[in-house]
């Protein structure tokens, strides 16, 4: 069992106030390691992925693997086996198991759909933060060739064999872009997927399948090409640092006046964030062995921020981000275009004494998808602002980690409920606060 299950607790108490100073260590992305997991059920060959954080998405990972008649165990050096030498459909009932629990399961249909021509998955779960439509996902699989039966609580589908198709996304959608590459390498022809997401978890992916023996090349302008192949054999990979989780870090030293030391994060992935970071005061140095993150001035500055997918601000940068903001000089303006439903944490923020007003409108340059949806996906930020402890219930699990940092900024004790979505993101989260001596008690 790993730590993430063994330490889960629901409810943390935290005194705010204290500048928060140390190190902590990223390890494998959230949003890459399960992909990486779905890939190595497309071979029989034993396959190794390392730098593995021990987060709750890994351990839902690792049970459907193991519900599908495969075998995975955790190494050493923070490693893990996979053998899906036998890749079996696991009965109806035990789907339900997964239903609402993560969005991952609906990847595996491109290895079951390839080796025994018949995949059965659970509805789509994950945090609440707003359409996540899993239209795209069937339509690709449409697309490629799969019959789909569509039930009240799973999918299932039928494909003696998938073909290569052209195939163009309404929006470069991340998960969509990951169930063409995971459905087309062993598809009969080629496939050219257009308006495809290009996140550097998404190269991850692709990188760990061009390991496998995979023909895929990324081309200008969003286009991805993929030459089906008959078989494919085991890999060894190092798993991608989570840059999410660095960020997150980031925020957290800035918004406390502390100085933090992030062990494993990399710039290359981080430009767009580390940008941002610095027009808004922050600073940063970059080592061969991590970044550190402090506060530059005295003020943080307030700004403009637009979230956009990549190359773009990441709209899971924004949350923590907004916390940051709370403490700068002015009114900041963030623009959310990727998920109608991130600014649900404001709420609990102005309880705590933030100034922050939504609007329907765009407060922005890029071109938006819910301009004329009625969403509230702009936000107005004054600061700086001096919040106060307050009792919260976490909603998702971004928006957990910036009411860990707005408790530790405010003054006064707070109390935040439902902490275990935390651990869905965060290897041991609880530790690494303890490392960085916040005032922090778990129940």
């Amino acid at each position: 069992m790993s730590n993430a299950k063994k330490s889960q607790v629901n409810i943390l108490d935290i005194k705010g106030g204290c500048q928060l100073e140390g190190e902590v260590f990223v390890r494998g992305a959230k949003n890459t390691v399960p992909k990486n997991m779905v890939a190595a059920l497309l071979t029989s060959d034993s396959c190794v992925i390392k730098n593995i954080a021990h987060i709750v998405d890994v351990d839902i990972m690792c049970d459907m693997i193991e519900a599908l008649g495969s075998n995975v165990r955790f190494t050493r050096n923070h490693s893990l086996q996979i053998s899906a030498s036998s890749l079996a459909q696991m009965p109806l009932e035990q789907t339900w198991a997964f239903a609402n629990k993560s969005r991952i399961p609906i990847l595996t249909c491109g290895p079951l759909l390839a080796r025994n021509g018949h995949a059965i998955v659970p509805a789509l779960g994950g945090c609440q933060i707003g359409d996540r439509p899993i239209d795209f996902h069937i339509e690709v699989l449409k697309a490629l060739g799969a019959r789909i039966e569509i039930h009240d609580t799973h999918l299932e589908m039928f494909a003696n064999r998938l073909r290569g198709a052209k195939i163009r996304l309404p929006y470069p959608s991340v998960g969509a872009t990951e169930q063409v590459l995971l459905s087309s390498v062993l598809a009969n022809g080629v496939t050219e997927l257009s308006n495809a997401a290009i996140e550097p978890e998404i190269m991850d992916l692709i990188a760990v399948l061009q390991k496998m023996g995979a023909i895929i090349s990324v081309d200008t302008h969003r286009v991805i090409t993929i030459h089906g192949v008959d078989k494919l054999s085991g890999f060894n990979h190092k798993a991608l640092p989570d840059r999410l989780e660095a960020a997150s870090w980031a925020c957290l030293a800035a918004a406390t006046k502390g100085r933090i030391f992030v062990r494993g994060a990399e710039q290359m992935n981080m430009l767009t964030f580390l940008n941002a970071f610095r027009q808004a005061g922050g600073a940063f140095e970059i080592t061969e062995s991590g970044i550190e993150f402090w506060r530059a001035d005295k003020t943080l500055k307030a700004m403009a921020l637009e979230t956009d997918v990549h190359p773009g601000f990441m709209t899971d940068w924004q949350q923590p981000f907004a916390v940051m903001l709370t403490q700068a000089n002015g009114l900041s303006v963030i623009h959310e275009t990727v998920y109608e439903g991130r600014f649900g944490y404001i709420e609990a923020f102005k309880s705590m004494g933030a100034q922050i007003q939504l609007y329907q409108r765009c407060l922005g340059q890029i071109s938006c998808r819910f301009a004329n949806r009625n969403a509230l996906h702009s936000a107005v930020i004054a600061g700086p602002t001096t919040l106060r402890g307050a009792e919260i219930h976490i909603p998702d699990l971004r928006g957990g980690f910036s009411y860990i940092i707005a408790a530790l900024v405010a003054n006064g004790a707070s109390r935040l409920h439902n902490i275990r979505l935390i651990h869905r993101g965060y290897e041991n989260i609880i530790e690494k606060l303890r490392a960085l001596k916040a005032n922090i008690q778990e129940e």
